[in-house]
C-alpha cells in the first residue's frame, strides 16, 4: 500500500525525511500484512479441523464439542473481521465504481479522496458503536461457551474497524501527495 513513485517536482535531497518515513511506514505495512495473512490462515485451517472435529464426533460417536458449534460462528466473524482488513490493507474493498471511470485523472483523485475520508468515517462510527457494544458486554459480564467472557471475543469489532478506518484516512491524505495513493519507497529514485 505504502509504496511506490516518487511525487513530481521535488528534488532528491529534500525527499530524504520522506524516503525515511516511508521505509518506516513499509517496514510496518509488511509487518502487519504477514500478521493479517497468518490470522487469516489460522482461522481458517482452525475453523476446517474444528467442523471436521465436529461432523466426526456427531456422526461416529453421536456426541459433538458443547462450545464446538458457537466457536465456529464466532471464527467466522473473526474471518470476515480480518478478510475486510486485509481488503482495505490492498485497497480491494467492495466499492461501486461506474462514473468515476469516464472522469479526468484530476477529478478520479477527488473522487477517492471523498471516498477514502467516507469510508473512514463509516469505519470509526462502527468502531465507535462496537466498542460500545463490547464494553457493555464487559459491564454486564456476559459469557459464552460457558464461562469464556464475551467481550474478548467480541474485541475484533473495535479493533478491525478502527484499523480499517486508520487505513482509508491513511490513504485519503496520501493519494493528493503521491501518485495513486502511494508513498515512494526506500530505494526508489526521484
Amino acid at each position: 500500500m505504502l509504496s511506490g513513485r516518487l511525487p513530481c517536482g521535488r528534488s532528491g535531497e529534500s525527499l530524504q525525511p520522506v524516503k525515511r518515513i516511508a521505509q518506516i511506514f513499509d517496514k510496518l505495512e509488511r509487518i502487519g500484512s504477514h500478521a493479517e495473512d497468518a490470522l487469516l490462515a489460522v482461522i481458517l485451517i482452525s475453523m476446517i479441523l474444528l467442523a471436521g472435529t465436529q461432523i466426526i464426533l456427531r456422526n461416529l460417536l453421536d456426541t459433538s464439542l458443547f462450545w464446538g458449534d458457537e466457536m465456529l460462528r464466532l471464527m467466522v466473524l473473526w474471518l470476515t473481521v480480518a478478510g475486510a482488513l486485509a481488503a482495505s490493507r490492498m485497497d480491494k474493498h467492495i466499492s461501486i465504481a461506474v462514473i468515476d471511470r469516464f472522469l479526468p485523472d484530476a477529478a478520479q483523485l477527488v473522487t477517492r479522496v471523498i471516498i477514502d475520508l467516507f469510508t473512514a468515517s463509516i469505519c470509526a462510527l462502527f468502531a465507535w458503536h462496537s466498542a460500545r457494544f463490547v464494553y457493555s458486554s464487559y459491564a454486564f459480564g456476559d459469557t459464552l461457551m460457558r464461562d469464556v467472557p464475551a467481550w474478548t471475543m467480541q474485541v475484533i469489532l473495535p479493533i478491525g474497524f478502527a484499523l480499517m478506518a486508520f487505513r482509508h484516512l491513511l490513504l485519503a491524505f496520501t493519494r493528493p501527495l503521491f501518485r495513486k495513493g502511494k508513498l515512494p519507497q526506500g530505494s526508489a529514485k526521484p
